[in-house]
């Protein structure tokens, strides 16, 4: 058996990153991993398209981040298949030093000089949880789902930083980045192809778009 034979006898597995709806935060705050952030009616409806663009996929397992926002918008797809949300505390979102504070430009915890010192190095990031580990935990819960799924599919839910940081990882691209270069909109998919173990494929999509034009523009998680 020849290489590319051997690569078309491999299972083809895919394992979508979700990130979750838009959350109803009317203090336009940095929630990070705050528990008590759930989704808005928006956002619920945001998940119920998200089921609805998989609900014919062969999905075998559906995983979410523990923070609530994700298991919302984990429901309506593991209603849809008849499968129970497994938990994942790697595919959380990222640590921050600004959770619970407001953030926007030009007004906001930014603006006090206390704070700056946290700010001397955007590469790492110094105001938060690395990329490099944040995508090191990405990859590993990527693989794991990967495995358990072989030759079916699986969708993760989880936050836009955490996605983008593996798809940046899956990419080979660098892990520091301009935050507003992230291709990650809320409900969106990013979902990746194996052959066995090899990844084939990257292809995005935003199920909500049509919603996104009435969600919020405060900076998410």
């Amino acid at each position: 058996m020849d290489a590319a034979e051997s690569m078309r006898t491999q299972p083809r597995t895919v394992v979508h990153l979700l990130r979750h709806g838009e959350v109803d935060n009317p203090q336009g705050v940095l929630y990070g991993r705050l528990p008590g952030y759930h989704l808005s009616e928006l956002g619920q409806q945001m998940a119920e398209r998200a089921a609805q663009a998989l609900a014919k996929n062969d999905l075998a397992a559906v995983i979410a981040s523990p923070l609530e926002r994700a298991q919302q918008t984990a429901q309506p797809i593991a209603d849809s298949h008849g499968l129970a949300i497994q938990g994942e505390p790697l595919i959380i979102e990222a640590d921050n030093v600004f959770e619970g504070q407001r953030v926007s430009v030009g007004d906001g915890v930014l603006r006090q000089p206390a704070t700056w010192r946290h700010l001397w190095n955007p590469f790492l990031p110094s105001w938060g949880e690395p990329y490099n580990q944040v995508a090191a935990r990405m990859v590993t819960a990527i693989k794991a789902a990967r495995n358990q799924v072989r030759g079916r599919e699986a969708v993760l839910v989880s936050h836009q930083l955490p996605i983008w940081v593996a798809r940046l990882s899956a990419e080979r691209r660098r892990l520091w980045h301009d935050p507003r270069s992230r291709q990650c909109n809320l409900a969106s998919l990013t979902s990746l192809t194996f052959d066995g173990d090899r990844l084939t494929a990257i292809t995005y999509s935003e199920p909500a778009k049509d919603l996104l034009a009435k969600a919020s523009k405060i900076p998410g998680a």
